[in-house]
């Protein structure tokens, strides 16, 4: 074996060690609360009750999606045949873009929007062309990691600011003579569940004439009376506001949007590489969004978000009740889908991982340098595709765990 399969090996041994490892799985089904998922290692496939997909409103098997998507397909084909600019920018596409601008125009004036292939793509492409050589970008520490990378990609000075640390982000802010200032910020911290301070961080930006940039990839669809996000749950309303949407979290499909000021719109087209220089959607995703959106801003969506909030306080209720004393485990303060239980070590992570999978649930691990060190949680995701009875049982099946681990 040459030297450089060695080093990779080692490292993979490092990463064991330090109970690391990420393996995948394959849904067999499906997603929905009950998946049928094939682990590693050839087991044979198990139905479990999962408690860890990003589906808030219960939408990525929607009947009504699903018969888009075979309709969109049916009518553009399957492939979009090239790039946005030279031959793959759809009527479904242009429809989808049409629609998300009307949604953000309340909170954007002279809105438009522009859709990528995913949520990651959006975030590098507006830090990376919003990013030039003469501004600095203000990155929230908590920030995921595309907006991370889309601040690496830019030309910009990056200065990471403290959590939710409003005061230190003005400092920060006052002691800048750039000319173009970036606040960049996740909406909802997808680790934490916490929502971002943002009418505070638009002031900021107002009174130090910065672009307010925010990631509502876990807001989009769940916040708001319609489902429009964090802005429109808090009322805002700025030209300074760039928005990125995720459609394949609460939208139940894929792929994502930027909501901006026409010119800002216009400004991304020319300069966006991810969005320049890649292979439009498949133009059936858009069509299928359109369905999406209707449904979200509709009646079912109101009711998806009513069942929702029921879900999140009877999973809060309960697990306060078999949380141990010790306080070993806690439950961080989130008022969305997200709800981590944070226990600290890795290991420890990943064994009460095990033994919930052994009960018949799957809720997922979260390790570093996904969060800090020290913070392992189980990253705990509802759904309005959830019963009260199935948060009944993750809750029991929490405890018998955390009881378990006591006594071990």
């Amino acid at each position: 074996m040459s030297r450089l399969l060695e080093g990779l090996q080692q490292q993979m041994a490092a990463l064991d060690a330090q109970a690391l490892r990420r393996r995948r799985q394959i849904a067999e089904t499906p997603c929905a609360p009950a998946q049928v998922l094939t682990r590693p290692g050839g087991a044979a496939p198990r139905e479990l009750l999962a408690f860890s997909s990003n589906d808030y409103l219960g939408l990525a098997a929607h009947p009504a999606i699903a018969a888009a998507l075979a309709e969109g397909a049916a009518r553009y084909g399957a492939g979009s045949g090239g790039s946005h600019l030279i031959l793959g920018h759809s009527r479904a596409h242009a429809q989808l873009e049409e629609r998300l601008a009307e949604w953000m125009a309340p909170h954007i004036p002279e809105a438009q929007s522009l859709f990528f292939c995913t949520g990651y793509m959006a975030n590098l492409a507006v830090l990376s062309a919003l990013g030039g050589a003469e501004a600095v970008i203000f990155s929230e520490a908590l920030n995921h990691a595309s907006l991370i990378d889309g601040a690496r990609l830019a030309r910009a000075r990056v200065v990471v600011y403290p959590h939710c640390d409003l005061q230190a982000l003005e400092a920060q802010l006052a002691a800048s003579d750039a000319p173009v200032k970036l606040i960049v910020s996740d909406a909802v911290f997808s680790m934490d569940g916490r929502i971002a301070p943002v009418a505070e961080l638009l002031a900021l930006a107002e009174r130090h004439d910065a672009w307010l940039v925010l990631d509502d990839a876990h807001g989009f669809g769940v916040l708001g009376a319609t489902g429009r996000g964090v802005v429109e749950a808090l009322g805002l309303r700025a030209e300074r506001l760039v928005l990125i949407g995720t459609l394949g979290k609460a939208a139940g499909v894929a792929g994502a949007f930027v909501a901006a000021h026409r010119t800002v719109i216009d400004y991304l087209v020319q300069r966006a590489r991810p969005y320049i220089f890649t292979t439009a959607a498949p133009p059936a995703i858009a069509h299928a969004l359109l369905t999406s959106l209707t449904l979200i801003e509709g009646e079912e969506g109101v009711h998806r978000r009513a069942l929702l909030r029921a879900r999140i306080a009877e999973f809060r209720a309960g697990v306060q009740a078999v949380l141990p004393a010790d306080g070993r485990a806690r439950l961080a303060d989130s008022s969305v889908a997200i709800q981590p239980l944070i226990v600290g070590e890795n290991a420890r992570a990943m064994q009460l991982m095990a033994q919930l999978d052994a009960l018949g649930l799957h809720v997922g691990a979260i390790r570093p340098p996904t969060v800090p060190v020290g913070t392992a949680r189980l990253r705990i995701a509802l759904s309005a595709a959830h019963t009260a009875d199935e948060v009944a049982r993750l809750v029991e099946a929490l405890g018998q765990a955390l009881s378990t681990e006591a006594s071990a």
